[in-house]
């Protein structure tokens, strides 16, 4: 399993210097092991693992996070079982796909 400074460099790779169209900030914040912010805002996008407030915050483990990748668990399911919580616009977690499919 990836750890967060894997991941951050994964999305760094992906998506910064991009533009996502998400046209907000997201914070996937990986439950006391790490977060990445991504400024959808600013374009070209930016990524950091800077703890900042985000339009939308999605909270899971990390071992989460790689299912969804992978397609094992979708968004929908993880967040049926509470394994993702999602604070702040929830419009905006229904379109990250963009960026998961980035990361692919």
């Amino acid at each position: 399993m990836a750890d967060v400074a894997t991941l951050l460099a994964e999305f760094q790779k992906g998506i910064e210097g991009k533009d996502t169209g998400l046209g907000a900030t997201v914070k996937f914040d990986f439950e006391g092991a790490g977060c990445i912010f991504l400024d959808g805002k600013s374009n070209p996008n930016t990524v950091s693992d800077e703890d900042k407030d985000a339009d939308c915050t999605l909270s899971m483990s990390l071992e989460t996070f790689e299912q969804m990748r992978s397609g094992e668990v979708d968004g929908t399911s993880a967040f049926m079982q509470g394994k993702l919580k999602v604070s702040g616009d929830m419009s905006i977690a229904m379109k990250l796909q963009s960026v998961m499919d980035a990361l692919a």
